[in-house]
């Protein structure tokens, strides 16, 4: 099985404990805090991932 390459998430403070992300396995987005690492991720389709992106980045531009 492939483990999954965590990276914090841009949208994070990159000093902070934060979301950190993982893409390298198809078809799957895996998201974490990086405070519990050990817990499970959550694990979205690349179009969610994408959905929720834009949301973000929308709602930063207001």
């Amino acid at each position: 099985m492939t483990e999954y390459r965590y990276r914090k998430s841009s949208y994070s403070d990159q000093t902070a404990e934060c979301v950190e992300v993982a893409t390298n396995i198809p078809a799957t987005i895996a998201i974490r805090d990086s405070k519990t690492p050990s817990d499970p991720p959550l694990r979205l389709h690349p179009a969610a991932w994408e959905t929720f992106r834009t949301a973000v980045t929308a709602d930063r531009l207001r």
